[in-house]
Parts: C-alpha cells; sequence; structure tokens
C-alpha cells in the first residue's frame, strides 16, 4: 500500500476517477429513481449489504425507484472519499448525507459511510460489494419557505424520474 499522501502515477489517476464517477452515478441512480443507472455502477454479481437487505445488489436497484418515489425527493451527496488500489481490487469508503424530503412534510437526514469492494474487469470499474454504516440521522418538520425565499420559486425543480432535466442533459 503506498504511503498516505504519496503522490499517484497516471494510472491510478485515472482509476480514482473511474472510482468516483461509479461512487456519483450510483448516487445519480438514486436521487433519480432510475434502476438502470444504478445497475450501471454494479456488476452483475454483485452483493449488498443494506443491514434490512443482504443480497445481489441488480434486484435492490430494481426495488430501490418504487420505494424512493414514495418520498417529494431525495439528494444524496459522497463526500470524503478514501481509495485504497490493490491490483484490480480497490477498497473505498465514502461518506454520505442523505436527505430525504417525504410527503406529510417532514425530513429525514441520514448520514453515514459507504464501505466498497469495487473491481476493475477488462478497464472497467464496477461495485462488487457495498455495506452501507450509519453514523445518525434525524427527522424534523419540513423547513422549506417560499414566502421568505421569493428568489427561489421560479428555480428548475429536480424530481425523480426522466422528467428531471439532467436527463436530457446528460443522455
Amino acid at each position: 500500500m503506498a504511503e498516505v499522501g504519496q503522490v499517484p502515477n497516471l494510472e491510478e489517476m485515472a482509476d480514482r476517477l473511474a472510482i468516483i464517477e461509479i461512487m456519483h452515478t450510483y448516487a445519480r441512480g438514486v436521487d433519480r429513481a432510475d434502476a438502470e443507472i444504478l445497475k450501471s455502477a454494479c456488476w452483475d454479481d454483485a452483493e449488498l449489504d443494506y443491514g434490512g437487505y443482504k443480497g445481489p445488489a441488480h434486484a435492490f436497484c430494481d426495488a430501490l425507484p418504487d420505494g424512493l418515489r414514495k418520498f417529494v425527493n431525495t439528494q444524496h451527496q459522497i463526500s470524503n472519499t478514501l481509495i485504497r488500489i490493490e491490483g484490480g481490487i480497490a477498497n473505498v469508503e465514502s461518506y454520505l448525507t442523505a436527505h430525504h424530503r417525504r410527503p406529510d412534510d417532514t425530513e429525514m437526514t441520514y448520514i453515514g459511510r459507504y464501505l466498497d469492494r469495487m473491481e476493475k474487469r477488462q478497464g472497467v470499474w464496477k461495485i462488487k460489494f457495498r455495506q452501507i454504516v450509519m453514523t445518525w440521522h434525524q427527522d424534523t418538520a419540513m423547513s422549506e419557505d417560499f414566502d421568505n425565499n421569493q428568489s427561489l420559486v421560479p428555480i428548475t425543480r429536480a424530481t425523480h424520474g426522466p422528467d428531471d432535466p439532467s436527463f436530457e442533459f446528460l443522455d
């Protein structure tokens, strides 16, 4: 293992960027409630451990969008990503902050980490195993207030699904 802070070579930099793209793609798939985007970040034989669900990643990815659509909206942010690469295997720890707006005008914020084992196959990195680790969560009353923030009213709103502007923009 390289010393912390050691400058990586160009191949390792490229690998790290690909791994980070997988992390962000998965988060986008969650927030757009899109099974195909979610599955694109996981190998066909990937496994997940989400506590209440332990099993094949693709089955989870197919079921997750229906559960996500019960929320008015969500936003998942990935940060503090540490990547340890040895050959075609990478162990990745990333911090997760996930905001969930419920239809009953409450908000749930989840703070935790993803522990991912990624594999590189034929030049492509994807998730092979993911475990989620919870740090804490909170539930609060809805804080959105457009009466006091009129300048936000005309801004385009994010949505679950294909009517979100990112689909046309990125795809």
